[in-house]
């Protein structure tokens, strides 16, 4: 009888410790979740390559677009530079030059000096007016690809795969034309996309100046550039822009998981001035003569709306005014 009860104890205090070796566990395993959570929440450098140097940005124009509305787009890429002579502030040249910051706190030698490259026009639309993300890419290796980003921009009446229905441009990389020619040579080449959604998604793509599909309404800005479809472009081609010097290849900065990240602008989405919250864009300067808001002077007399830029050291948004 005595040994049964021994036999009943033991067995009792091997389950007792079984369960706490378990609870453990599945604390430790609850704990390492959480910690990967937070630092998934966390705007953070992952060791990766940067854009860095001299590159080009090369526009490749799918569909009819208007001299006008081109010049919209080169202008602002040409304000890109500290050698633009624009002497008004704030201006685009000092908004990229927040971009330096990245470059400071990842310890990296050089920063990125962006000028406009060539223009490739495809007027005809060669691969039809329903492009898939493919396509885009087809597209996006027109451009030349040696210290280069090659912006896709598509017409008003274009679709792109997951258009207005998830995305308003995107950016990303692809094997350049001379991989596998030269033995062990595995070049990339950076590429954005942008789309013109003056009449298929305005209220998405191209606020605050359009009224919102969804979410606090106020009256929308006038555009500075009297184009709602290009003006919400030029915002859309900024975010981008940043995303692409500070996270090239799904390695540098970012915030969230990889396949969906936040990025340098992505990250303070709908932030353009100070004061800014869901469905106000911010403090913004307005001229005085067309009412137009705005927050950078660019070359050539014209004025842009770019976005907020995450600062990496504070992980805090920061406006140009």
């Amino acid at each position: 009888m005595g040994s049964f009860v021994s036999s009943q104890v033991v067995l009792l205090f091997v389950l007792l410790v079984s369960l706490l070796q378990i609870n453990s566990e599945a604390r430790r395993l609850s704990d390492q979740s959480a910690d990967q959570n937070q630092q998934q929440m966390l705007f953070q450098y992952h060791n990766g390559h940067l854009l860095s140097g001299k590159v080009s940005v090369n526009l490749i124009w799918y569909g009819k677009f208007k001299n006008s509305q081109r010049a919209i787009v080169s202008d602002f890429i040409t304000s890109l530079s500290s050698s633009t002579t624009t002497t008004e502030k704030p201006s685009v040249a000092s908004w990229w030059r927040m971009t330096e910051k990245y470059y400071q706190h990842s310890k990296k030698s050089s920063s990125l000096v962006l000028s406009l490259g060539t223009q490739i026009f495809d007027e005809d639309c060669s691969l039809g007016k329903s492009l898939s993300s493919k396509d885009i890419v087809n597209l996006a290796s027109k451009g030349g690809q040696a210290n280069a980003i090659n912006v896709v921009l598509t017409a008003a009446d274009v679709a792109v795969e997951g258009f207005c229905m998830s995305r308003c441009g995107t950016h990303g990389s692809a094997l350049g034309s001379d991989s596998g020619h030269v033995k062990g040579k595995n070049s990339k080449f950076a590429y954005i996309w942008v789309g013109n959604s003056q009449t298929q998604c305005p209220g998405q793509c191209a606020w605050p100046f359009h009224q919102p599909i969804y979410g606090p309404q106020s009256p929308p800005l006038v555009a500075p550039n009297n184009d709602v479809g290009l003006d919400g472009m030029v915002i859309n081609l900024a975010s981008l822009l940043a995303g692409t010097a500070t996270n090239p290849f799904g390695n540098g900065y970012f915030q969230g998981p990889k396949d969906a990240p936040l990025e340098a602008a992505s990250a303070c989405s709908g932030i353009y001035g100070k004061g800014a919250y869901p469905g106000y864009a911010g403090e913004l300067l307005v001229d005085q003569t067309t009412g137009a808001s705005y927050n950078a002077h660019g070359s050539n007399g014209r004025n842009y709306l770019v976005p907020a830029l995450i600062d990496p050291s504070t992980s805090t948004c920061t406006t140009l005014i």
